[in-house]
């Protein structure tokens, strides 16, 4: 969580972040951090039945669950959120890999302990090679 929480600091308006990672890999819990850095001052929980859930901090988190995504859901306008004034993250997102943006920051998150996680992260595009530059600072 303090990972993402300082991650948080760097993000922009329209910041598109895809998490990938089995059941219980950290990808809520690293939502959660991103919403602290954020300022979200509301309790961050998995949207997997709501799909979207959105928070007001310094910028607007758009979390996403779309394990559960059906093609009826597909109209969902998410491309609106990708687009808009906050951050959207998009857990299980190889599942609407043709609906994301081609510019994207991705982390797989997989388990390598009890308490252990390894992060892997992944820019698509010049803003994300900069920010994962600045990141790793």
């Amino acid at each position: 969580m303090a990972l993402a929480e300082t991650l948080a600091g760097l993000l922009q308006a329209g910041d598109v972040l895809t998490l990938e990672g089995d059941l219980g890999a950290g990808k809520t819990h690293f939502t959660k951090g991103l919403a602290a850095g954020l300022g979200v001052k509301t309790v961050v929980n998995s949207p997997t039945f709501t799909i979207i859930k959105e928070y007001s901090g310094q910028l607007p988190l758009y979390h996403m669950d779309v394990y559960r995504l059906t093609e009826e859901d597909e109209e969902l306008g998410l491309e609106e959120y990708f687009q808009g004034d906050g951050v959207s993250v998009v857990e299980w997102a190889h599942l609407m890999e043709q609906q994301l943006p081609k510019e994207k920051l991705t982390c797989s998150l997989r388990h390598l302990g009890e308490d252990k996680r390894l992060l892997v992260f992944k820019a698509q595009g010049e803003r994300y090679e900069r920010l994962l530059k600045e990141f790793s600072l």
